[in-house]
């Protein structure tokens, strides 16, 4: 079923907000796979494309759920299975653990006191991507990330860490400090960014001492990627004015990307470009990077 994207922006809010506000001491993700790692069985949501052909590799996405949120609400707030079925990317929503508080998340630390507890969370993905890659024909040098709020702060420390996503898309996220710390992947990474500048629980100008602002992740990854210290810059408006920065020519094809959506929320974002809805705009995005050389 393909829905209509630009006719569910107050589903979409209601959803986010109540992914973020869950806090019980069970969840269920109805027909979620199970992954035993250290010990403990973790549930991920797997959508394998309609045209799914086992001989030739395919992309694989990673989207992550927000604190408090669950797979099953995530995959509806942000859906991605009509794009995969059309592009051919295996599309994978893992579930984070409870916190301590009651609250599933992600740690975005490999250790330390900005975690919320001690689930091994880089661990579990990097054992889901060898899991996958066992059962289908993966193209690892096409393995993507993206999340909202503390998944996009995930993804972002995942990408440091794992060193095998080419490229990863930050909805309402920031950067930890950690991971601007530990963050030297052996190859660039494609990065997008979409902030609201009225987002009060992932402020624009960051947290001091623990999330980088959205300039400061920005200047990182142009750094480390080596694009134009200068963007091309293009304004639209879409129930917002959203103002979109696109740093290119970085190493091996890599580039930065950002929409900073005027007076936005902490919200999956829902807005239009040039005919394409966000969910579509990410997948572009992802799509033109890969860990190949000289690409």
């Amino acid at each position: 079923m393909i829905f209509n994207y630009k006719n569910l922006n107050i589903i979409t809010f209601l959803l986010t907000i109540s992914s973020c506000s869950l806090k019980n001491d069970v969840f269920t993700n109805e027909d979620a796979l199970i992954l035993n790692h250290d010990s403990v069985d973790r549930e991920y949501l797997l959508h394998v494309p309609e045209n799914y052909d086992s001989t030739i590799s395919h992309p694989i996405v990673f989207n992550f759920h927000g604190y408090g949120g669950t797979a099953t609400n995530h995959m509806l707030t942000a859906d991605f299975r009509p794009i995969a079925d059309t592009a051919g990317f295996i599309l994978v929503y893992p579930q984070g653990l409870l916190s301590e508080e009651g609250s599933p998340h992600w740690n975005i630390t490999e250790s330390g006191g900005d975690n919320k507890s001690d689930s091994d969370d880089f661990g579990f993905i990097g054992s889901l991507i060898n899991e996958l890659s066992f059962e289908y024909n993966i193209d690892e040098n096409r393995i993507y990330a993206c999340g909202y709020s503390n998944g996009a702060g995930f993804s972002f420390s995942a990408a440091c860490y794992l060193d095998q996503f080419a490229a990863i898309a930050s909805i309402s996220g920031l950067m930890s400090d950690w991971a601007l710390d530990n963050c030297d992947p052996p190859k660039p990474v494609g990065v997008m960014i979409l902030h609201g500048t009225s987002d009060s629980v992932r402020p624009y100008s960051g947290i001091e001492d623990f999330l980088l602002s959205v300039d400061e992740k920005i200047q990182f990854w142009t750094d480390f990627n080596n694009t134009d210290s200068i963007p091309q810059i293009i304004n639209f408006n879409d129930g917002n004015l959203i103002e979109y920065f696109k740093y290119s020519n970085g190493l091996n094809g890599s580039s930065v990307e950002h929409y900073r959506i005027d007076n936005g929320n902490h919200i999956w974002f829902n807005f239009s470009y040039e005919g394409k809805n966000t969910n579509q705009i990410i997948w572009n995005f992802l799509a033109k990077h890969t860990l190949e050389e000289n690409y």
